[in-house]
């Protein structure tokens, strides 16, 4: 644990957010398989505060819904009326209680790329300067539109200065203001209680705490990001996608240098909660969702779509799909399969082009190599089924269970129709419906009789294209007997 442990992270997700133009809060909009503010919370989280406090309003019941779901332990205070942030902050220490002994982080909702590397380098910096704000500043590109940071000779904070406000030598300032504050909660408390409403808004400003406690001779620093990027805020769906973006070149970067060869990283997406193991191939066109894991030398893709999927060592997973999934040590999936909930593919099996799987255990050495659908399902080792074989899992009411044995051969074309089981070392022919157990060591053949009924066509569709070709091959038939 840090020695500059916060008493209080304080997470600002009250607002709306009418420029996302959605029915979905702002805050809960997601990024890499986390929700903004779930984003925010995760890197306070790495701060270990004593307190969080996420102050929701619009839409508060679905916000709070999704933190305890997701962010359990996650504190909630209510701003009724959006009267503005230093009004939210003063609801978050309403919930706390008393005014909090130590530091207290304030941090924005919608910053989805503040890492948690950067708050504690800003907790270390208040700490060690004695401050009683310290501001969260970046130096960017071009500074149009934010507040700038004035700072004195001897680098303290004097004032955030508005672009709108801001003088010539005021706008050359590349040094911003991200939002994102650390204070010292004793300090808070009582500057909170002397803002004022009297500004165009008719709100209560938390940059006016600043004002305040510098009015009072503390002093104001900054702490600077060292990615800009961080402090990026999103508004709109176009900073969204910016936002995805980014994060995503920052997950594949951290990916690559721990040993994960990405060919294209311009056509992969990864959530922040994929996992990696050195010497994973990831192909072009690849999505990697949720808890997916990807092991040593298994390669993924092209054009594959994992969400909760465990992909085993030197597996093979290509232009397929697949959920809650588990993949197999050198197990081969594809091209094209589906994998749904509940699918185990063993050691050194196969998912064939245009299978379909779906809560079924394939044991180790199996193979459904292409063209079917086995739902419901326990197959044993080194068995092997053969092409359009479908399990006939459903009545129309349940679900129910095919198991089939260790080195069994089935033929092509073949309907299991459950419940069933097959015994090891048996064989079914092909074109077979199977409906009933088949022994161990026994060969099933469930199929009928083959008729011929000579010159069905010439009667049945008369001057038809099939009959014209018939009548032409009898005789040529014909002729070709009267030769010999």
């Amino acid at each position: 644990m840090s020695a500059n442990r916060p008493a209080a992270v304080v997470v600002l997700a009250a607002g709306e957010g009418t420029r996302m133009k959605s029915k979905t809060p702002k805050v809960l909009h997601e990024i890499a398989g986390r929700s903004l503010v779930g984003h925010v919370v995760s890197a306070a989280r790495e701060l270990e505060p004593e307190h969080l406090v996420v102050v929701v309003g619009h839409a508060r019941e679905q916000v709070k819904g999704h933190l305890d779901a997701h962010y359990a332990g996650t504190r909630t205070a209510v701003q009724e009326e959006q009267n503005g942030t230093g009004h939210a902050v003063r609801m978050a220490l309403e919930e706390l209680g008393e005014a909090p002994d130590g530091t207290v982080v304030v941090v924005c909702g919608d910053t989805p790329l503040l890492s948690g590397e950067t708050l504690r380098a800003l907790a270390d910096t208040h700490a060690a300067d004695g401050n009683a704000v310290t501001v969260l500043t970046a130096e960017v590109p071009d500074s149009t539109g934010y507040g700038r940071i004035v700072r004195d000779a001897g680098g303290a904070v004097t004032e955030i200065v508005e672009h709108k406000d801001a003088s010539v030598e005021q706008l050359a300032i590349r040094e911003i203001n991200s939002g994102v504050f650390a204070f010292d909660g004793k300090l808070l408390a009582e500057a909170i209680g002397q803002l004022r409403t009297d500004n165009s808004q008719g709100e209560e400003y938390l940059t006016d705490v600043l004002s305040i406690l510098r009015g009072a001779g503390h002093r104001v620093g900054a702490s600077v990001a060292g990615d800009h990027r961080e402090i990026l805020g999103i508004n709109n769906r176009v900073q969204l996608a910016e936002a995805r973006g980014l994060l995503n070149q920052r997950l594949l970067e951290r990916a690559m240098m721990a040993g994960v060869t990405v060919v294209d990283p311009a056509s992969v997406l990864v959530d922040v909660t994929v996992t990696f193991e050195a010497d994973a191939v990831i192909l072009p066109g690849t999505q990697l969702h949720g808890a997916t894991h990807i092991a040593e030398d298994a390669v993924v893709g092209p054009n594959t779509r994992l969400t909760d999927v465990t992909v085993g060592r030197g597996a093979r997973v290509d232009n397929s799909v697949a959920f809650s999934a588990s993949v197999g040590e050198g197990a081969s999936v594809g091209p094209y399969a589906y994998l749904r909930p509940g699918t185990n593919l063993g050691k050194k099996s196969k998912a064939g082009t245009y299978v379909e799987m779906k809560n079924a255990t394939i044991g180790e050495g199996t193979k459904v190599p292409h063209l079917s659908y086995v739902g419901d399902a326990t197959i044993g080792e080194y068995s092997n089924i053969g092409a359009a074989s479908v399990f006939v899992n459903y009545d129309g009411e349940a679900k129910h269970h095919t198991t089939i044995g260790s080195h069994c051969r089935t033929g092509s074309d073949n309907m299991f129709v459950a419940p069933i089981t097959i015994g090891d070392g048996a064989y079914t022919a092909a074109g077979s419906v199977i409906t009933k157990d088949v022994p161990a060591g026994s060969l099933a053949v469930a199929r009928g009789q083959q008729r011929n009924i000579e010159g069905w066509v010439a009667r049945k569709r008369p001057g038809s294209a099939a009959a014209q070709a018939a009548q032409a091959a009898q005789a040529a038939a014909g002729e070709s007997a009267g030769e010999s």
